[in-house]
């Protein structure tokens, strides 16, 4: 697609909460693009707007996201139809696939889908992802997988993508890539993050031989330390949030400009 239009950017925000979810998804953009996660134009990020309407932001068709800016972004609603910005095209696939998990969880208010080369290649794996390291071990039986369908233009594979997702995190799209959701763009791009890292290292190890994995016992007991929901561990409630704004500041030395 070819934006002949720059000034089509929706210019009808609802306030200041609107503007800084435009921001926050407009970092994840930016930060898919500068770890190499991207696919060109052909994979999504969506974050739901407050409110009745389940209007949900979106990247349009057409853009690397390393051009995404806040306000660039579409706010599109649960059919697929831009609301602010009729001329702005919408890839078909990421609105059956992003609208059907908004539809079905009301706290995944951040879709990130990615098609990267680790991604793609565990999803290709008959054994899926394995608890091969550290990071691998916050989806113990943690992530769910969806069979291949074809390209998701089908409707009717919804209600089996939301059903397959049920109600974890992270979703291996068989013989595609990865999915994570979150309760904010930064929740779910840094599950993202060390999803796709997991992912790298498998393949990695892999490669140079026999794979060693943890105790069943010790896999859980590290999946329920991430969650935070071992009695008597020490956490780290401050740990992500320190994460992100690490990152932003990282956006600000290689990618400003994003905010706009």
């Amino acid at each position: 697609m070819t934006i002949t239009n720059p000034d089509w950017r929706t210019s009808t925000s609802t306030g200041s909460d609107e503007q800084q979810l435009r921001r926050d998804l407009a970092a994840v953009y930016r930060l898919v693009a500068h770890f190499r996660m991207t696919d060109l134009i052909f994979t999504h990020i969506s974050l739901r707007i407050p409110g009745p309407e389940h209007h949900f932001l979106i990247n349009p068709y057409g853009l690397l996201f390393e051009e995404i800016t806040a306000s660039s972004l579409v706010r599109v609603d649960l059919d697929g139809r831009p609301v602010d910005a009729p001329e702005a095209r919408v890839n078909p696939a990421g609105f059956v696939i992003h609208s059907a998990i908004h539809r079905a969880r009301e706290d995944a208010l951040c879709v990130l889908h990615t098609h990267s080369r680790a991604g793609c290649a565990v999803a290709a794996l008959e054994e899926g992802l394995l608890p091969v390291n550290q990071m691998s071990l916050e989806f113990y039986n943690r992530v769910s997988y969806h069979d291949y369908e074809g390209i998701a233009l089908n409707l009717d594979e919804q209600k089996r993508l939301a059903a397959d997702l049920g109600d974890t995190n992270a979703l291996i799209l068989r013989n595609h890539g990865l999915l994570t959701v979150g309760s904010t763009a930064a929740q779910a791009f840094l599950r993202m993050f060390y999803l796709d890292k997991s992912c790298e290292i498998q393949i990695a190890a892999a490669a140079a031989g026999r794979l060693r994995l943890p105790a069943a016992e010790v896999c859980e007991y590290t999946a329920r330390q991430y969650e935070g929901t071992v009695i008597g561990d020490y956490g780290d409630p401050e740990a992500m949030g320190l994460a992100w704004s690490a990152l932003l500041r990282l956006l600000e030395r290689v990618a400003p400009g994003y905010q706009d």
